[in-house]
């Protein structure tokens, strides 16, 4: 893939400087971005209290990623109140979508509004102990249903494995965020790696390829022990997958992580498509269909 021009970009919240190596494809799209405002009190209990981080703060990221489109996903602090992410997609226009987090309170009213602000799913965190409970599910996904939307979950592998039949009856599409937690010394023998792959090849599910420096045991720089976990995802369904950044990278700003440099996800993401092609897949065409962007002209070829 060609290289381009190394500038000395740097961005918060991001390890080293410089525009990724890689060739961006025209209309990328980095499919999970949290803001932090702290004009949004964090909800009690809350595990993860990063300081502000903002639009304009995304934006500089952006010229280091080569990224144009962009996913806003209500972070775990705020509870239900997605009043953070309404005001990023109100900034980003219609280069950006939203995944709310709501409870079963929530009006009709209210639901249209966020649909009508660019949300599209619900995430619903099952991981960190704060926002939803099993029993939400199947009532969270019949409300969000007739609105087109998907159910974004966060959950740890046990919890995935135990989930796997009422998963399965969802009226809805599941994306699984953060390689579904898989531990990728887990890949291929833990009961929800293949339970995921197979809701994969079915076409029940997605993947978002976010999270690396989370899920990996090998750590920085290279993440050597995710490519094989990355790549089953992509051997399953590469239709289905999509990469995002999970800038501001909250766990990393509260130190249980190194921070990771963002241009070097991007050179991983490369690394595990292996051609342009699926490169292009994974972060234009995956999206337009999950999140509803116009494809750029490249991608409308028959």
């Amino acid at each position: 893939m060609q290289a381009l021009e190394h500038d000395p970009l740097g961005a918060p919240f991001s390890a080293g400087t410089g525009r990724t190596s890689i060739d961006v494809p025209a209309g990328a799209c980095d499919c999970h971005v949290h803001v932090y405002d702290s004009r949004y009190p964090a909800v009690p209990g809350a595990r993860l209290t990063p300081p502000d981080a903002s639009v304009a703060d995304y934006r500089q990221l952006q010229r280091r990623t080569g990224t144009e489109r962009v996913v806003f996903v209500t972070p775990s602090t705020y509870g239900t109140d997605n009043g953070a992410m309404r005001a990023a997609l109100a900034a980003f226009g219609d280069r950006a979508r939203g995944v709310a987090v709501i409870d079963e309170r929530i009006g009709d009213a209210e639901l249209q509004a966020l649909h009508d602000s660019g949300v599209c799913g619900i995430r619903m965190n099952l991981s960190l102990g704060v926002t939803h409970s099993l029993d939400q599910l199947e009532a969270l996904a019949r409300r969000v249903a007739p609105l087109g939307w998907h159910l974004q979950l966060l959950a740890p592998p046990d919890v995935l494995a135990a989930l796997a039949s009422r998963l399965v009856q969802l009226p809805v599409t599941v994306v699984f965020d953060h390689l579904a937690r898989i531990a990728p010394s887990q890949a291929g023998t833990h009961p929800a790696h293949r339970w995921v792959l197979r809701m994969l090849d079915s076409g029940r599910a997605w993947v978002k390829l976010s999270g690396a420096y989370i899920v990996s045991e090998a750590g920085p720089p290279g993440y050597a022990d995710v490519d094989a976990l990355a790549r089953s995802y992509l051997a399953a369904a590469p239709e289905r997958v999509v990469w995002g950044s999970d800038w501001p990278h909250a766990s990393a700003t509260a130190g249980h992580q190194p921070m990771p440099d963002d241009a070097r996800q991007i050179e991983l993401l490369a690394a595990w498509t292996r051609t342009a092609d699926v490169l292009r897949r994974v972060l234009v065409a995956n999206p337009a269909v999950l999140y509803g962007f116009d494809l750029p002209p490249l991608d409308q070829r028959p």
